[in-house]
């Protein structure tokens, strides 16, 4: 590598900058951004980022669900290219940094390989891929596990948010129906630079996750038909209550997930009340799960031991629950070599650096299943996220980015 392209740095004002413009798209009053995918949102960041791309000039595509592909052309066309990028989705009340850091950091590599000049010989393509919060449309990350061959297009097309409106309907909405097949996109790799989501690089004051896995994902949809009755008629021992049954199961959730912590969590998330009235006794309520391990087996265990928990407490209290595994993910571990390019990158710009298990899940998860794949991760203020008060420093974004850039450059090299 060139002595200029071993120094190189990026533009961390214009980063910086970039990060501050686009979360204008669905501001909140409380600071954060909510930009639900495929929302008139989503439709002014991602017509912000495709403009931006090609004033990079990347050759910029959008295929069948939305995803953005900017390709930049490197010296030998006939080597896959070096993907780089995350998503611009937040959830209902998300954050600054949660997903487009690592858009705007992979649009930062560009811009700064542009100024000074630098050819790589391997091509690099910049992706914003489509719905990876899931908080309108599940399964989370549809884009990437569709274009992985989790799904197909049709089925991922087919999905509902809870107005009724499909994936379908909402890219039409905005003019983003791509005609560009799932997959047409081939990548030989991908590097995705994201916050860390939780507390333990500041805690440690450690610049860079070096992220070497992946939690799994257990997801499901679940439903309570319990009997709706008077409030004040109904004795006590002959009520059939679905709110007190799915207290049962949130507090059994809990102590199961602690059982086989720490390398486990449990969260129910969504819970509604069918026909809700102040003196009527709740009989249907559907209610989501999410269970996450980097353990396989413990994976298998929470499946195990709150399907026998929530058998117990629907027998007990004489209400029907039922729950279906919507989404499975397998724990993730990373590409040992992809790893090693992000330390050494880390190591080289003289960052200190930990390794680091991903408690959310990511684009790079799913890419990982059928192409090397690795993260960076970057501190937030008190390990916060998926909510208005998620924060970063510029320097840590800025370190972040270096690293992506100086790593996308070990594996895509610089032409002489």
């Amino acid at each position: 590598m060139s002595r200029a392209a071993t120094n190189l740095q990026i533009d961390s004002a214009r980063l910086w900058g970039s990060i501050h413009e686009t979360a204008q798209f669905g501001a909140t009053a409380k600071g954060g951004v909510r930009r639900l995918t495929l929302s008139s949102e989503d439709k002014q960041v991602r017509d912000w980022f495709r403009k931006a791309c090609e004033d990079a000039g990347l050759e910029v595509h959008v295929d069948a669900l939305g995803s953005q592909f900017g390709l930049r052309k490197g010296r030998d066309m006939s080597k896959l290219p070096v993907g780089i990028g995350s998503h611009l989705d937040t959830q209902p009340t998300g954050g600054k940094y949660d997903g487009i850091l690592g858009t705007l950091g992979a649009l930062e590599v560009i811009r700064t390989l542009n100024d000074a000049g630098i050819e790589t010989e391997a091509p690099i393509c910049v992706v914003n891929w489509t719905n990876e919060e899931g908080s309108r449309f599940a399964p989370a990350m549809m884009a990437s596990a569709a274009y992985v061959g989790d799904f197909t297009t049709d089925d991922i097309l087919s999905r509902k948010d809870i107005d009724g409106t499909t994936v379908g309907q909402a890219l039409d909405s905005i003019g983003y129906r791509g005609d560009k097949p799932v997959g047409f996109q081939k990548l030989g790799c991908f590097v995705e630079l994201h916050i860390e989501q939780g507390p333990i690089l500041e805690a440690e004051g450690k610049t860079i996750g070096v992220v070497d896995s992946g939690q799994g994902v257990l997801w499901y949809d679940g439903k309570i038909s319990g009997f709706e009755s008077h409030a004040g008629s109904t004795p006590m021992p002959l009520r059939r209550d679905a709110l007190a049954t799915l207290s049962e199961i949130v507090l059994a959730m809990e102590s199961i997930a602690k059982k086989h912590g720490p390398n486990a969590v449990g969260t129910i998330g969504e819970a509604v009340i069918a026909n809700p009235s102040r003196n009527v006794i709740p009989g249907e309520i559907a209610f989501t799960m999410d269970c996450r391990s980097a353990d396989g087996a413990i994976m298998d265990a929470l499946d195990r031991d709150l399907r026998a928990a929530i058998a117990e407490i629907g027998a007990r209290r004489k209400v029907e629950v039922k729950i279906d595994l919507v989404w499975r993910k397998p724990p993730t571990h990373f590409d040992p070599k992809l790893i090693a390019a992000v330390e050494n990158a880390a190591t080289t710009l003289g960052y200190s650096s930990r390794r680091i298990t991903s408690g959310a899940g990511h684009d790079a998860c799913n890419l990982n299943t059928v192409m090397p794949a690795a993260m960076v991760f970057v501190p937030c203020k008190d390990g916060i996220s998926h909510n208005e008060l998620e924060d970063a420093t510029q320097g840590d974004c800025a370190a972040g980015t270096n690293v992506l850039m100086h790593t996308v450059l070990a594996i895509a090299g610089v032409a002489s």
